[in-house]
């Protein structure tokens, strides 16, 4: 009620006054009301000297006298009096309705930050709880399939195949060394991985997930210790004949346990984010709901981290989830205050220093930004401050990874690089001339061009060349190049092509056609996020496992449907709640069934060959005995038995792969004098041999001895060694352990 009666009056000040006696009568309501505001105005400006003796003209004097000069002075003195007082007060006036302007502004404020404190609040508690419900959705998936609670120590560690079980290791070696220090010293002095050289395991394997976590598990374990507190509940399991009976335990105290809560408390924290993403992104709490249940819904086309815990990006994604959130606010923002930009950078360092696919993902995210940045969608300071954040975060991961090159010779590296040249060389651009058009291709020329030759040089410089990196598996894919390297990798299921079921599993849900519509409304409105959702969808088309990026986003992206700026058009035509709960309601018939399939997942996890392997090599080889054999195997050796090896599943550094490549030539055509002599050169003692690999086909052109054909042509006509050798092993090896899965060789 005070903004309109403030108004009323303003409008009433500004009107000229005719008398003094209105100038009085709007006086005396002035000093009723004080504090409301006024025009500064003069009352005798509109009262001309003529009007005066007319008006006293007309009214009767007392005995005829007429007027006298000396009256009209005195009555001119009174009005300057008047206009006086009348001008001191409002000058006295205007000084409140500073203060009482100056106070509701601030009582607006207060009001504004108090809805946006609850708003926030509500936000925050909100996801908490949707969190909570994915922490409780990973651990009963992951316990359903495994019954993991109920396994022995030596069967959750067979539980981590391949390369999870590689980087387990290096946590079971922290904990179980005397100190930590001592422990984070082996690891980065190991001799165990890649016999008889010492590698630093931090530095090659991106091992700082494990060095933190085991960090806090001994801590944990040094406070229940000595406060006398139990950390773990043990109970001897009895198991099906012919398995012996086995102790399992469980609870915080028992590494496993720990190992995996953690990873999953992370990933619960990583939804919590993803709904305050999506309620920043569509400007409704709603938005950040649609956002979780698309995810929900999607589940298993977005994560894989339920199955395979220790993976590199079921600790680094959640962090790119941050990044991109921060980003998101970054770009939004005209003025952005300097704690955004150190998140961004903090966060893109949390995204590097686990995964070593992480680079690549964030160049996909430059080659977005430039764009926009050359055709004038993003203001230069402020591109220019997202880049150098870029770079800073660059060589912080360089200096905590002990100098590794891949951070300097990768194409992200080499596109920040180019494109601080092409700021400082704009201007000089811009002189030349050149249409606006010309000058945008020159600049987007000079970046790829640029980037490429960049990312070249520092490769050849930097003698890292060789190493496979997720831009050269792209590449194969594109170019189809094959060779020996490039298929260890495709052929494995997770590298293929995208599945032509999965459109079909996003259609069903309603992401993909929800997200094409906003696509359609959006693409000059949110260019960033369009671009980087064109940049994912390439990706996980060309490999399959990049769907983690792929469908996230599109859940994210799924958001705006509730966006009032976006649609605002549709919902003064239809009710906002009618169109957001029906397309809930037809999302959640193939969600829920989604949901349900996945939660019917019932095993538990036994694997009698392996576990029969792993106990006769703890209890009849040296310690230091020398094992080799296909990579998925050789981390389980290592982690269980801590025998040396001399290949793992770590492929992407060059000279790993020609070890693994002479491992291999077992199940070549190669001739058994020569496998045995390149193995004794290794240092072997032991050759694991699988059975399954001699004749096993994932699909066309991708066993063991289709791949050999393509590398080694020449031995194409000869028998296969595997046959061979599964006959007659001798004179070159020896049989020393056999099972319905294994044969252990001994390399004579």
């Amino acid at each position: 009620m005070v903004g309109p009666t403030r108004n009323k009056l303003r409008e009433a000040a500004a009107q000229p006054s005719h008398s003094p006696r209105s100038v009085q009568c709007r006086r005396r309501r002035r000093i009723s009301g004080a504090g409301e505001p006024e025009t500064e105005e003069e009352p005798q400006g509109d009262v001309h000297s003529s009007e005066l003796p007319l008006s006293l003209g007309r009214r009767k004097l007392p005995g005829g006298a007429r007027p006298c000069s000396p009256r009209r002075t005195r009555n001119t003195n009174a009005k300057n009096c008047t206009q006086m007082e009348t001008a001191t007060k409002a000058l006295f006036l205007r000084r409140f309705q500073f203060l009482s302007c100056y106070l509701e502004q601030l009582l607006s404020k207060l009001h504004v930050l108090r809805r946006r404190q609850v708003s926030g609040r509500a936000t925050l508690c909100a996801a908490a709880f949707l969190g909570f419900l994915h922490w409780i959705h990973l651990v009963t998936l992951f316990e359903n399939d495994r019954h993991f609670s109920h396994l022995s120590s030596l069967e959750r560690e067979m539980t981590f195949r391949t390369e999870m079980g590689l980087y387990y290791s290096y946590f079971k070696t922290i904990i179980e060394a005397p100190s930590f220090l001592e422990g984070l010293w082996m690891i980065m002095n190991d001799r165990l991985t890649e016999y008889p050289l010492v590698i630093n395991t931090v530095k090659r394997f991106h091992l700082y997930p494990e060095v933190i976590i085991a960090f806090w598990y001994r801590t944990f374990m040094g406070i229940m210790n000595l406060f006398g507190i139990e950390a773990k509940t043990c109970w001897n399991v009895t198991r099906v004949e012919p398995l012996s009976e086995v102790q399992s335990c469980e609870g915080l105290g028992d590494p496993a346990c720990f190992y995996v809560g953690v990873i999953f408390i992370l990933n619960g924290i990583m939804m919590g984010l993803f709904f305050v993403y999506g309620s920043y992104l569509s400007g409704t709490q709603l938005g950040g709901l649609i956002t979780v249940l698309c995810y929900f819904f999607n589940h298993g086309e977005a994560t894989r981290v339920m199955w395979t815990p220790p993976l590199r990006e079921s600790f680094s994604y959640p962090f790119l989830v941050l990044q991109m959130f921060v980003l998101t606010m970054i770009l939004r923002t005209s003025n952005s205050s300097t704690k955004h930009f150190v998140a961004l950078c903090l966060s893109n360092v949390a995204f590097m220093l686990p995964w070593q696919f992480a680079q690549f993902i964030l160049f996909t995210q430059i080659a977005a930004l430039f764009p926009m940045y050359v055709v004038g969608y993003i203001e230069p300071n402020k591109f220019q401050k997202i880049i150098y954040m870029n770079m800073i975060s660059v060589l912080l991961c360089f200096v905590l990874m002990f100098g590794n090159p891949m951070y300097l010779s990768s194409y992200y590296s080499s596109s920040l690089l180019i494109i601080w040249v092409i700021n400082l060389k704009r201007n000089k651009i811009q002189r030349l001339g050149v249409s606006e058009l010309n000058f945008w291709l020159i600049q987007g020329c000079g970046w790829f061009c640029g980037t490429i030759i960049l990312k070249f040089l520092t490769s050849k410089l930097l003698g890292v060349s060789d190493h496979i990196r997720l831009s050269d598996l792209i590449a194969a894919r594109i170019l189809r190049f094959t060779d020996f390297d490039t298929l260890i990798y495709t052929c494995a299921p997770e590298f293929d092509f995208m599945e032509n079921a999965t459109p079909l599993r996003y259609t069903k849900t309603l992401l993909l056609p929800v997200v094409m519509v906003i696509t359609y409304f959006i693409l000059k409105k949110l260019v960033f996020h369009t671009l980087q959702l064109g940049a994912f969808a390439a990706l996980a088309i060309l490999i399959m496992r990049l769907k983690l990026f792929l469908t996230p986003h599109m859940c994210v992206m799924a958001s705006l449907i509730c966006s009032r700026r976006l649609f605002g058009w549709l919902f003064c035509r239809v009710r906002f709640a009618n169109v957001i709960f029906s397309l809930l309601t037809v999302m959640s018939l193939q969600g829920c069934a989604n949901l349900h399939n996945q939660w019917s997942i019932i095993g538990e996890f036994s694997n009698l060959p392996q576990e029969e392997l792993i106990q006769w090599i703890q209890y009849n080889t040296r310690p230091d005995a020398v094992f080799a054999g296909a990579m998925p195997i050789m981390a389980s050796i290592k982690l269980s038995t801590l025998h040396p090896i001399v290949n793992h599943p770590h492929y992407e550094d060059a000279d790993l792969r020609a070890r693994t490549k002479i491992v291999y030539s077992i199940y070549s055509r190669k001739s058994a004098k020569e496998v045995r002599e390149k193995l004794l050169e290794l240092h072997v003692n032991y050759y694991i041999l699988e059975e399954a690999w001699c004749v096993v086909r994932t699909k066309p052109g991708c066993s063991m001895l289709e791949i050999w054909d393509v590398e080694d042509p020449s031995n194409a006509a000869n028998p296969p060694l595997c046959s061979i050798l599964l006959k007659n092993e001798r004179p070159y090896f020896s049989t020393v352990f056999q099972n319905s899965m294994y044969r252990v060789l001994k390399v004579n």
